[in-house]
């Protein structure tokens, strides 16, 4: 069994197929937190957690189950920054890592987005639509990023 894995923060993961593919491949183990049941393939390397429906429930267990040989699969920047700080490889879904260098102004942003929204009716959004070139560069970058663990374990 390989000392390196996948947690997964579920809820509205868009590149599900893509970790499940790179998994099988490298024989790494993916774990799936979600607030609701979800639908994932049956095979020993996959698990499935179904948390409580509590605000940030899932991002808590991910956080907690986060380490060193752990890769984590979220959008969710103050997620991306708590398991940062444990040494996990943190990937958003359209491909982009976060960093040490880079998660500081990413909360920055996020926030300053945030101010901007709640102070002007006129401004809204999120995220850009998930594209198929996203899809592309998760599925490089998860590449890589196994393959590295998977050395560095060796």
């Amino acid at each position: 069994m390989s000392p390196i894995r996948i947690l997964v923060d579920a809820d509205a993961c868009p590149v599900k197929e893509e970790v499940y593919k790179v998994a099988f491949r490298y024989a790494v183990p993916v774990t799936l937190a979600a607030n609701q049941p979800i639908r994932v393939p049956r095979h020993e390397l996959i698990t499935r957690v179904t948390v409580s429906d509590g605000y940030d429930a899932a991002d808590d267990y991910v956080a907690g189950e986060a380490g060193p040989h752990t890769l984590v699969i979220t959008a969710d920047i103050l997620l991306a920054e708590r398991c940062l700080s444990k040494n996990a490889i943190v990937i958003a879904p359209n491909g982009k890592p976060f960093t040490q260098d880079s998660i500081g102004s990413a909360i920055a942003a996020r926030a300053l987005m945030a101010d901007l929204r709640a102070g002007a009716s006129d401004i809204s959004g999120g995220p850009q639509p998930f594209q198929k070139t996203d899809r592309s560069r998760f599925l490089q970058t998860l590449d890589e990023a196994v393959t590295r663990l998977k050395r560095a374990a060796q």
